[in-house]
């Protein structure tokens, strides 16, 4: 059986960083990661990008190196990413500030409104519902992290996290302090409109929660292959018919519904600057789905079925 040697050199500055002789065929790009950082201690596998070109796309940690067109001796490139942190910690920290921050504003702490509404409590029913709402949807977003979804990579760089958490627990923040504000009012069309909004958003909730158990029976535990989702006996993901992501189109429709129920301004802008990111990362999912797969359903949209 032939040995490849194998050398890393800096992306950037071309330098031989290290060299691996008499490296299996069957090695894979993960291993290989492995005995880099064994050298480099500092640069973790999760921190590596290896590649075959200093501005080509990193190669995947399951790559075989015998499959790759390289020879003998094969040359790869490095490129450090940064320190890194794991999704689930991310997705923690993102959801479990909105919880807390709008809780405090419903509970009207001390320094946020006038010192005469510490403690008190509002006498509008829907700014009760509208936090149980709120809470559920994060309680369900920390629930499905824990214990649903199944992440295609392990991290993503530090950086992101306080991006993330500036987003999300700003957002929390802004709206709460206006629908939990002493001089809010209800919506224009009171109850009817207020039973209507909270409907749209239960439905919404549950469908969002079928679509992601979908997603998870696609994907054996460990595993990262990729298989094109499709309806499951569960009505709620009937909606894959028409559409790539329909996790999305069900919390952009939870967000609507919300938006409706407390006819605030921050929670509509909240809602649309959503949608925008959500429609980026829907059109880039269906991208991939149209390269990866041939037979991909013609009929499907990113978002939102038959127009976007």
């Amino acid at each position: 059986m032939k040995h490849y040697e194998v050398e890393i050199l800096d992306a950037k500055t071309k330098d031989k960083l290290c060299f691996l002789d008499k490296v299996e065929p069957n090695a894979t790009i993960g291993e290989i990661k492995s005995m880099f950082h064994k050298s480099h201690p500092q640069w973790y596998p999760a921190r590596q990008s290896i590649r075959l070109d200093p501005k080509g796309k990193s190669l995947k940690d399951e790559d075989v190196l015998q499959h790759l067109p390289v020879g003998t001796t094969a040359t790869f490139y490095f490129r450090d990413l940064g320190a890194q942190i794991s999704w689930v910690t991310v997705f923690l920290t993102e959801y479990t500030g909105p919880l807390v921050i709008y809780l405090m504003f419903y509970f009207r702490v001390p320094f946020i409104y006038a010192p005469k509404y510490d403690f008190t409590t509002s006498k509008h029913w829907v700014v009760h519902l509208a936090c149980m709402c709120h809470s559920f949807h994060y309680v369900k977003r920390l629930l499905e992290t824990l214990f649903v979804h199944r992440f295609s990579h392990g991290t993503m760089p530090l950086r992101n996290i306080f991006k993330n958490c500036t987003y999300y627990w700003g957002f929390a923040a802004w709206m709460a302090y206006y629908i939990n504000h002493p001089l809010y009012t209800p919506p224009i069309y009171g109850e009817q409109q207020i039973r209507l909004a909270l409907i749209l958003f239960l439905f919404c909730q549950i469908g969002n929660f079928s679509i992601h158990i979908a997603l998870r029976n696609l994907r054996p535990p460990g595993s990262k292959t990729r298989k094109i989702p499709y309806p499951t006996k569960n009505p709620f993901t009937w909606i894959f018919l028409l559409v790539s992501c329909p996790n999305y189109t069900y919390e952009l429709g939870s967000w609507l519904g919300f938006t409706l129920m407390t006819q605030c301004l921050p929670v509509a802008f909240f809602t649309l600057v959503g949608f925008i990111q959500m429609t980026v990362w829907a059109k880039g999912k269906h991208r991939s789905y149209l390269k990866e797969f041939r037979d991909y359903p013609p009929l499907r949209s990113p978002i939102l079925p038959f127009i976007l």
